[in-house]
């Protein structure tokens, strides 16, 4: 399931975020309840959406108390509606209690992310655009929140610089125009002898037509054109190479450059000005 989070990546960020949360003990629960009290609760859904971070849930309570019987009864990119129950607990009143803000944590802003991807998605149906998202991510949260595009729906731009060669506008502008920056970029994976795709930002037609007079290059991001001119910059490249719609492109817009026939939209805004999803846990009578 978590195909692109490693197991012990996973076990040591849960563990991190413990050790941030309760430090010497969560004094609160071990104030007023019994150790041996024991105690039911269950995941409540506020709002509808999409859920993501059950098993990520299930790990942050074993790690707490290993005795907690963690009981899931949806799985991730399942559709939830307001009352729907997601997982029960049962075990330690403490541990529970103990467990409850990490889990959420985790569990709340995936949701949010996998909700607000599935939107877009949903949008775009019936064309042929993949929705991607971006590097906008939460410093040492990116692996789990690009979980969550993928839970939603979308695909995976890349996971971070070492595996694509993305050249951007101030690539370009530092390597001395288009033609340096690719021709060096071909050279450089000749001389590590590294196989990466090489995608290259374009701010203008002009851009463009340098880039298709040098080609080597697997991609063509569009940044910031109209829907209009991206109909023209798509007849330019001419199927020659994978293309991507890119620049402040939102719910209201995303429709009309999935239509012009691009490959791949991107949004960085699915991880970086996102809602979580409203998610309670409460006692189980």
């Amino acid at each position: 399931m978590y195909s692109i989070i490693p197991e012990q990546y996973l076990l040591n960020h849960i563990k991190l975020a413990l050790e941030e949360d309760v430090r010497d003990g969560d004094h609160s629960s071990l104030a007023c309840i019994s150790k041996t009290t024991t105690d039911k609760a269950k995941l409540v859904v506020k709002q509808d959406g999409v859920i993501c971070g059950i098993e990520i849930a299930k790990r942050v309570y074993s790690l707490v108390d290993n005795t907690i019987v963690f009981t899931p009864l949806m799985q991730d990119g399942d559709r939830i509606s307001r009352g729907d129950i997601v997982f029960r607990v049962e075990g330690p009143a403490i541990g529970i209690l103990t467990a409850e803000r990490t889990a959420l944590n985790y569990m709340q802003r995936l949701s949010g992310i996998a909700t607000t991807t599935n939107q877009y998605v949903e949008i775009i149906k019936g064309t042929n655009a993949k929705l991607l998202d971006t590097r906008k991510t939460t410093p040492s949260m990116r692996l789990f929140e690009k979980y969550a595009v993928k839970v939603g729906g979308g695909y995976n731009h890349r996971i971070g610089l070492f595996d694509m060669i993305m050249l951007k506008d101030n690539h370009i502008d530092f390597a001395g125009g288009i033609e340096q920056a690719i021709r060096k970029s071909r050279q450089y994976l000749r001389d590590i002898n590294k196989d990466l795709k090489i995608e290259i930002e374009v701010r203008s037609m002009e851009e463009l037509q340098k880039v298709m007079s040098v080609g080597q290059v697997d991609r063509i991001m569009l940044d910031n054109f109209t829907p209009k001119l991206t109909l023209e910059a798509l007849k330019l490249i001419g199927g020659k190479y994978e293309t991507e719609s890119s620049g402040g492109i939102n719910e209201d817009t995303i429709l009309s450059f999935a239509k012009t026939g691009v490959d791949y939209i991107s949004v960085g805004s699915l991880t970086h000005q996102i809602k979580s999803l409203d998610l309670s846990l409460v006692a189980d009578q």
